[in-house]
């Protein structure tokens, strides 16, 4: 070979090698890039990364969790609604789903996958795409919105990957997928995976179904695209559903048969919303939030900071029990359902409907007023509007979903809000609280007819006037004092009390309803028929401060209530929850004990941070309680609660056909009262067996809101069907133990409880405390 073709050779190889070593040394300094590029995202070059500490304790918005006595979930408080779970309450088909469709090598890798990576950049990600679990939990923790500039989210995705590897270092594969699992939003407030098991499938993750574990993990695409709510989106959840199973089939997590005939399975959820207006216990959850804010105003964390009940996680054990609060609630809804049905009735040809007895200027003040209490009226009055302005805004017609009874679904139509204010002024509401005497744990709150339309609460919120419900209070006190008999007998005549004695203004001679006199009754007969002659003398007897001191020790605010002979028809305003815990007392044989809603509160790791101690007190003897009960039992059994025991319901076909239960035809000893005010504004009744105590309210948000006549205005009608409905549905539960027992009697009783007859007066009585009959048939 010549020397002129060697030097060529020579040259090429020269070349080649320069070539390769070009070609290495951009390789080399590639990877020294990246890794440059790794080292600078992990000192913080290109933004914030997360320390030690935030890596060993990420943040996150704990909900805070109510539980019932028997151990179900009554709500929760949170601004994300999320309840961690523990790995080993995951259940291993929603495990082998998740591994199988987001991440098939996730426990191989170290929060990177490099056969992913390689993939998703060779296909430009149309095979797949890179994001390993653990990279798509850094996402949530640290990283959050993925930005839409490119650099931007290559830097992002920097981050992500060093965040990934830190957390692998730091968490075992178990506690990555619990964390991912707990802190993933499926929408609609369901906010991991505890939350999203429970609101679209309304049971606990460990329960869930192969199918229904595949939809839930279908939604981590897309939470929104692939919804088995929506109905536009219900195709595509099935069908990413079925892509699910075949990757748990493809990953041997399922056999071919057992993907196929669960692919087959129509896709079915059981959509339970826990939002703060909707599910069990709304008023009394409400109240629980007062609760729980004093606490925490005079309980601070260990460091000083306050705790916060939508992000702390805390757990909430109260006294209420999800059955006994479920038989409440449908009590109140059969009931009031109905009785609406009927106000409307009676106020087609009512002029001023739904307001009864005011005038023109009169129904012009409550609407100005329920203006300016409005949202609507806040609203744009922050906003600048002049109230002329936020006035004529009132008279134009708008879409809107009101409140209906009809199907218990809200309606949409097109009104003016001055006409909704009227349309919801004409609903009767309630307030229901239940009660155990000996404990005092509330057992049932429901504090009216919907939250989410009627916020204003009525068991502890309002305090409406008691009416007859008052004279048991009256009774007891002469009864400690003068140590009378159920069978003392009284004349049945007018009584006056002078002016200038027991606070009396004027001579004062109340009269008994429908005007019926005469004869010698007994006590017991009196409060049957709520006879006022004889609340009038024994008022005299005592004297009213007394009573008022009684009443203070059965836990009543009495700092409003004046000392004069009145009360004793009961024209004192008290709440429900006031009234229930006073008649406990009676049951109790004299013993007060304080109502309690909270048995326990732990933080998120389970530790005691508040435990109920009881707090009771003698308040009457038990002689004087028992015989108090047995006079209240009198009312039950031939007075204004005498339908307890009948089966007048025969005779209301179209009542009895739409509430379950009817007739009553209670055969155990039940103590109780009934109460009706004034123009039948406020309908109330009282009643108890040895182990529960239950009061029951029910009127219109104004007082001139009512029944026009006695007849349906009564407690009787109005109040005592909600206390009979649920007491038989405590009965028919097989799971609680309400007694249908006697009240205890004491031991050492002295004084004379049973008199001769069924009747104690010797005469006929009349079944109303308004001595008007019943109506033959509730046409609802």
């Amino acid at each position: 070979m010549s020397s002129q073709k060697k030097s060529k050779s020579t040259k090429k190889k020269s070349s080649y090698r320069k070539y390769i070593a070009w070609f290495w040394g951009l390789f080399a300094a590639g990877i020294l890039a990246v890794i440059f590029l790794f080292l600078l995202a992990g000192w913080g070059a290109f933004g914030e990364m997360p320390t030690f500490d935030q890596l060993e304790n990420p943040e996150t918005n704990l909900a805070t969790e109510v539980f019932s006595s028997d151990g179900k979930t009554l709500g929760k408080y949170y601004n994300e609604n999320r309840t961690p779970v523990k790995y080993e309450d995951l259940p291993e088909n929603l495990i082998n789903a998740l591994v199988a469709t987001e991440d098939e090598r996730f426990y191989e890798h170290s929060g990177i996958d490099p056969r992913g990576t390689l993939r998703a950049v060779a296909y430009m990600a149309q095979k797949g795409g890179a994001s390993t679990i653990t990279q798509q939990l850094a996402k949530q923790l640290f990283t959050k919105v993925r930005s839409s500039n490119l650099a931007e989210a290559v830097i992002q995705k920097i981050k992500e990957w060093v965040i990934s590897v830190r957390l692998e270092r730091q968490y075992t594969k178990e506690e990555i997928i619990t964390m991912y699992l707990n802190k993933y939003d499926f929408v609609y407030q369901a906010v991991g995976i505890r939350s999203a098991s429970r609101i679209y499938f309304s049971k606990e993750p460990k329960d869930l179904k192969t199918e229904e574990a595949a939809v839930l993990v279908a939604m981590l695409k897309n939470p929104m695209l692939y919804n088995p709510r929506k109905e536009e989106f219900k195709q595509n959840s099935l069908d990413r559903r079925n892509v699910v199973l075949s990757q748990m089939e493809k990953n041997g997590f399922l056999t071919k048969s057992e993907e196929d005939s669960l692919q087959q399975l129509p896709l079915k959820i059981d959509y339970s919303p826990e939002g703060h207006d909707e599910g069990m216990a709304t008023y009394f959850r409400a109240y629980l939030q007062g609760f729980l804010k004093d606490w925490i105003d005079k309980n601070p964390k260990p460091d000083g900071e306050e705790y916060n009940i939508y992000r702390d996680g805390l757990k909430v054990y109260t006294s209420i029990d999800s059955r006994m609060q479920k038989h409440a609630e449908d009590a109140v809804k059969m009931h009031m359902a109905h009785l609406q049905k009927e106000f409307n009735r009676q106020n087609e040809k009512n002029k001023t409907a739904p307001f009864r007895g005011v005038t023109t200027e009169e129904i012009d003040r409550i609407i100005s007023r329920a203006m300016k209490n409005s949202g609507r009226w806040k609203e744009m009055k922050a906003k600048g509007f002049s109230e002329k302005e936020i006035k004529a805004s009132f008279d134009k017609k708008r879409e809107m979903r009101i409140f209906s009874w009809e199907n218990e679904t809200d309606i949409d139509t097109v009104m003016t809000p001055r006409d909704s204010i009227f349309y919801y002024k004409s609903f009767l509401n309630s307030g229901m609280m239940s009660m155990e005497p000996q404990t005092g744990e509330v057992k049932a709150w429901v504090g009216g007819i919907n939250f989410k339309h009627f916020k204003y609460e009525h068991v502890k919120q309002a305090r409406r006037q008691v009416g007859s419900t008052f004279k048991p209070f009256l009774y007891a006190t002469a009864i400690d004092q003068l140590h009378l008999s159920p069978c003392y007998q009284l004349p049945n005549s007018p009584h006056t009390i002078p002016k200038g004695k027991h606070g009396v203004s004027e001579d004062w001679t109340p009269k008994n309803s429908g005007g019926k006199y005469g004869g010698m009754v007994t006590l017991k007969a009196a409060l049957a028929n709520s006879l006022n002659t004889i609340s009038a003398r024994l008022m005299d007897k005592t004297g009213p401060e007394p009573v008022i001191d009684l009443l203070k020790k059965l836990g009543v605010d009495t700092s409003e209530i004046e000392p004069v002979a009145a009360i004793a028809l009961g024209s004192v305003d008290l709440s429900v929850f006031e009234m229930v815990s006073a008649y406990s007392t009676f049951a109790n044989k004299g013993i007060y004990v304080k109502p309690v809603i909270v048995t326990r509160i732990e933080d998120k790791n389970g530790t005691i941070l508040y435990q109920h101690v009881p707090e009771s007190k003698d308040v009457m003897s038990e002689e004087a309680a028992y015989v108090t009960v047995k006079l209240m039992e009198g009312v039950t059994q031939y007075g204004s609660g005498q339908r307890l025991r009948t089966t007048w319901a025969v005779n209301a076909p179209h009542y009895k056909k739409a509430v379950t239960g009817y007739p009553y035809d209670f055969k155990n000893p039940i103590a109780g009262k009934t109460g009706t005010t004034q123009n039948q504004s406020d309908g109330w009744f009282m009643g108890m067996v040895p182990n529960l105590t239950t009061g029951v309210w029910v009127g219109g948000e104004e007082r001139s809101v009512h029944f026009p006549s006695i007849t349906y205005g009564q407690g009787a009608t109005m109040a005592l069907p909600i206390w009979g409905i649920y007491m038989k549905k405590l009965y028919a539960d097989k799971e609680l133990n309400v007694s249908k027992e006697d009240f205890e009697r004491p031991e050492d009783l002295s004084i004379q409880v049973d008199c001769d007859g069924t009747n104690p007066s010797g005469e006929k009585n009349d079944t109303n405390d308004s001595n008007e009959e019943f109506p033959d048939e509730l046409d609802f």
